[in-house]
């Protein structure tokens, strides 16, 4: 049985779908086999798909110095419902940021301490004017997360 990534991510820009489909294509990429992808964006997200997942990849925008409220609105929904059942789960987390991404980081780490879930990387900040760049940098997260739920070391 594959083990399950789950990438929940608010894209509301040409920008941020292209990220979106970064992360999809690095998680799926061909050599690694053993890991189904699921990507929702954060209203069709719930617990239950926390609850069957065996890592999480969030994907957010800045918003005034914060997540998107999108992005907030999974942590309410599924805080509670996950908390005791969903301990140690790895996760990682890309943040385009039209100014500096400390705040956004800042309030998406305070949540995962809360839930327990341990990083498997850290936090990838996509700081300033739109680069090209970024669309590699989340591909590579993505490819490494899935890479490292497949070979079981996150």
């Amino acid at each position: 049985m594959p083990k399950r990534l789950l990438i929940i991510v608010h894209a509301p820009s040409p920008n941020t779908q292209a990220l979106r489909q970064a992360a999809e294509r690095g998680a799926c990429h061909p050599e690694i086999e053993g890991v189904e992808v699921i990507v929702k964006p954060p209203l069709e997200a719930g617990p239950e798909d926390v609850l069957a997942c065996d890592a999480i990849l969030l994907g957010t925008t800045e918003n005034l110095g914060y997540m998107a409220g999108l992005t907030k609105d999974v942590f309410d929904r599924c805080y509670y419902p996950v908390l005791e059942k969903k301990q140690g789960l790895p996760c990682a987390l890309y943040v385009r940021a039209g100014h500096d991404g400390t705040g956004t980081r800042r309030a998406v780490e305070t949540i995962v301490s809360g839930l327990r879930w341990k990083w498997a990387q850290e936090p990838l900040i996509l700081r300033g004017e739109w680069q090209e760049g970024f669309v590699e940098q989340v591909e590579e997260l993505a490819m490494a997360m899935s890479a490292g739920l497949e070979a079981g070391v996150i």
